[in-house]
């Protein structure tokens, strides 16, 4: 039987991207990304609510990330969710969830780029004709 993980974001980056080599010379590079929801109560009160993911983008892709994304820029992720555990100070088992990115396309004022997995422009990513 097939099955599929896949989630899709757009967001704020949440603080400017951290990038790393892993040892064998691998890019990555990490970031946190807020999406909003508003949202309307039977009182008629307006809420927001901010959820908030870790995204790790790898190879090229992570190098074009660290150099073009910075808090506050928006953003769209599409990618593959996982969970992380660890212990944390108290001994008490901790769980994330975390995106791994195969795409990112980068938002707002400057320009429109896409990367894929392998930090390749595609075609129909460029926002003209």
């Amino acid at each position: 039987m097939a099955s599929l993980n896949k989630i899709t974001l757009i967001g704020n980056v949440g603080s400017d991207p951290e990038m790393r080599y892993t040892p064998n010379g691998k890019a990555v590079t990490s970031f946190s990304l807020a999406t909003n929801r508003r949202y309307t109560t039977t009182a008629g009160e307006t809420k927001e609510e901010t959820d908030w993911f870790r995204v790790s983008a790898w190879g090229k892709q992570a190098e074009q990330c660290n150099q073009f994304l910075s808090k506050g820029r928006q953003v769209y992720v599409e990618g593959r969710l996982h969970a992380r555990s660890w212990e944390g100070q108290d001994g008490q088992t901790r769980t994330s969830l975390e995106v791994t990115a195969d795409r990112v396309l980068f938002l707002g004022k400057r320009t429109t780029a896409a990367l894929s997995e392998e930090g390749e422009l595609e075609p129909e990513d460029l926002p003209f004709d």
